[in-house]
């Protein structure tokens, strides 16, 4: 038995992608919620490589804080995973050669790849790639695909034999080339010492005095190294992505890919078209996703839900048979055999136990709601801790801010909040106290009263008719 070959893999997260008009750097723009570099790391930890060095430079630190929380925290691979930098921005290849240092020691085969493209990079294509130089062992091999429109990628030229001759971009296409349909995909594998090799002698004499890393195919097939090229089955898997509208087009695909993985295992997505659910958002079995819904961030979904039409939902939890429409909910734990909506907003640090029902234009911030409680509509509750069963009229306002800080209020199990009830905290209603409608509530309601503080009614007789201006 063959002993297993080391396997790095250097990944270039160091530029700006000046075409997406940003400050930001590319590899941390999103596809369905997650940077772009995440995904190629995932694919290239697939491999299970001895090493993973990602090379970084402008917004160097902004790029490692992201990959250190988005991707390494809870990966496996985080031990593996080590960053150099490219301090001055002079090329593909002068940023693949930064990375040399970090391998010095190692010596087996290097895989290449760009952390800023290629959202939809599958381990299963890097796999096949692999095993496929393994088995033909050339100098060099690159990916390469067949796309309808090569647009503004560098074409592949063959020889006679079938192996990569040269990588002709597209202000030096001629003739025939014009009509080649085969680009490069931006991946690249060979061994250590032949990479570094190639690398040394790769010149900046272009427009920008810069060192690209396509022109390592060219020298090597000028010193008669064999260059293959493993064609991707789907072009989609090497999507590269250079602005914002292909960014767009990117983030459709894995969008569509999220949602076909979810009905398969059982949920039902009324509209694809119209349907967003972040990578990673876990859906229960025989939940409901109406058009119009919003999954994002760290959600997770419960089983045999309704989740809209037309509902947000944004790190937050949400637990079985619980229906949401309409409505916006972030940062919250949403217990099971819940209803929310129409038009209801839940806001940060907000628990709502088993059975609650929140109603029509209701906004719940910082507060706990307790098993089976009804906020049926035009309600604010901010800070507030809730008991069991507690009933909320319409209009009901619990005053939480005296200008300088908050504070809470305690409404105990079995309340009953009259219409129009405005509770100023700091307050406590107690357990089955009573708060009549249209009443300002800033004195504790002790258990079982009844709590009025209205003024009386007055009616004045007449009055009507002595207003109205003389003969109308």
């Amino acid at each position: 038995m063959s002993q297993k070959r080391e396997l790095s893999c250097i990944v270039l997260a160091a530029g700006q992608g000046t075409r997406m008009k940003s400050e930001n750097p590319k590899v941390l723009f999103t596809v369905c919620g997650r940077p772009i570099v995440s995904y190629i790391l995932d694919a290239v930890s697939s491999l299970s490589p001895d090493r993973i060095v990602v090379v970084i430079g402008y917004a160097g630190d902004q790029v490692k804080r992201s990959i250190d929380d988005a991707w390494a925290k809870d990966n496996p691979w985080k031990g593996h995973l080590e960053f150099v930098w490219q301090e001055q921005q002079k090329g593909t290849a002068h940023a693949v050669a930064c990375a040399r240092k970090a391998l010095a020691g190692f010596d087996g085969d290097v895989l290449v790849l760009y952390g800023d493209s290629t959202p939809l990079l599958t381990g299963g294509l890097l796999q096949g790639f692999y095993q496929d130089y393994l088995c033909s062992s050339p100098a060099l091999s690159l990916v390469t695909s067949f796309v309808d429109d090569p647009a503004s990628y560098g074409r592949i030229v063959r020889d006679q034999s079938g192996n990569v001759a040269r990588i002709v971009e597209v202000r030096d296409l001629t003739g025939a080339e014009a009509e080649i349909k085969e680009v490069n995909a931006g991946i690249y594998l060979a061994g250590r010492e032949e990479l570094f090799d190639l690398l040394g002698e790769v010149k900046d004499d272009n427009a920008k005095h810069e060192f690209y890393l396509t022109d390592v195919v060219q020298i090597a097939s000028a010193k008669a190294l064999r260059v293959s090229g493993y064609v991707a089955r789907d072009p989609a898997w090497v999507q590269g992505i250079n602005d914002r509208y292909e960014l767009a087009k990117a983030e459709d695909m894995k969008r569509r890919e999220i949602l076909k993985g979810l009905a398969l295992a059982g949920v039902t997505v009324r509209d694809p078209a119209s349907t967003y659910v972040d990578y990673g958002v876990p859906v229960g079995q025989d939940t409901v996703i109406e058009p119009q819904t919003f999954l994002r961030g760290k959600t997770t979904i419960g089983s045999n839900c309704v989740i809209g039409p037309g509902a947000e939902i944004l790190d937050s939890n949400v637990g079985d048979r619980t229906r949401i429409w309409f409505s916006v909910v972030e940062d919250s734990d949403v217990g099971c055999d819940v209803q929310i909506g129409p038009y209801s907003h839940l806001r940060p640090n907000t628990r709502l136990s088993r059975g609650v029902l929140v109603g029509n234009f209701a906004e719940i911030k910082n507060s706990l709601v307790g098993q089976g409680a009804k906020i049926h509509h035009h309600s604010y509750i901010g800070d507030t801790d809730m008991g069991e069963h507690v009933n909320i009229g319409a209009g009901t306002v619990t005053v939480n801010y005296d200008g300088i800080q908050k504070h809470r209020t305690i409404i105990e199990d079995g309340a009953f909040i009259g219409c129009n009830a405005n509770l100023i905290a700091p307050v406590k209603v107690g357990k089955g106290a009573y708060v009549a409608a249209g009443s300002t509530i800033n004195l504790e309601v002790p258990e079982g009263s009844l709590a009025i503080a209205r003024e009386y009614q007055v009616n004045k007789e007449g009055w009507a008719a002595r207003r109205k201006p003389k003969g109308r």
